[in-house]
């Protein structure tokens, strides 16, 4: 039983670093919704990929053949990281541009929401299915019993879920933070387009550089705010 919940535990952390990742991607693209819809965005988007990645899991006879080259030495689990770094890198690529051209406000809310909420629970789909090929496989490999998987699935997901809303809101209250989770995601979705070339990235890579960045951008919102307590805002001009 302790051999278990040590397993358990080792499975959910693996799912809550996927988790950071999800969390990112779901604070970019509920952002282009109404206010009053996007909670109920991020519910349904990671509920429907909860569900999707526990059918992935459900197919554990099958998740052998996903490594098995099927096009010259490619299998289908590096021609999916292939779509979807590419598919991660146009979205990033896509947002910053609008970011820093304000072309959200350009084209008018009206235009932004029609037929987006669908759209954007897909890819919210979409992306965590790419995101957890991997820890699906790994989880595998590491056990065969399904309920510690699930287990750990649906508690991660209880902590995702908890912290999307408010490090969302937190993104997009402040434009730089957005650019660099943006930039991140860029990071990201090259790393899975490498993978699925058999190019291996250490996630240290990617993590501590875009830490650092992270903990640079806090620094200079913490001196301005006491740039502004002490002398005031800044005039415009």
């Amino acid at each position: 039983m302790a051999d278990a919940l040590g397993l358990l535990a080792l499975l959910i952390g693996l799912e809550l670093v996927l988790g950071v990742d999800n969390v990112l991607v779901i604070a970019i693209f509920v952002g282009r919704l109404p206010e009053n819809q996007q909670q109920k965005a991020r519910i349904i988007g990671l509920s429907l990929a909860m569900v999707a990645r526990i059918v992935l899991l459900a197919l554990v006879v099958l998740l052998a053949g996903l490594t098995r080259p099927v096009v010259a030495t490619l299998s289908i689990r590096d021609l999916v990281l292939l779509a979807g770094g590419l598919f991660l890198l146009y979205k990033a690529v896509h947002e910053i541009h609008h970011t820093v051209e304000f072309r959200d406000a350009e084209d008018g809310s009206d235009k932004q929401t029609v037929g987006a909420f669908s759209s954007i629970i897909t890819q919210i789909v979409l992306l965590d299915i790419v995101f957890s090929i991997d820890s699906v496989i790994t989880a595998v490999g590491l056990t065969q019993q399904m309920w510690i998987i699930v287990s750990a699935v649906v508690l991660s997901f209880v902590g995702v879920l908890f912290f999307a809303r408010p490090i969302g809101e937190f993104i997009l209250r402040h434009p730089a933070l957005k650019i660099l989770a943006l930039s991140f995601l860029i990071t990201i979705g090259v790393t899975i387009f490498m993978e699925g070339l058999h190019k291996h990235v250490p996630k240290a890579y990617i993590y501590l550089p875009m830490g650092f960045a992270l903990m640079v951008e806090i620094l200079q919102m913490r001196y301005e705010q006491n740039r502004q307590r002490r002398n005031g805002p800044t005039p415009d001009a």
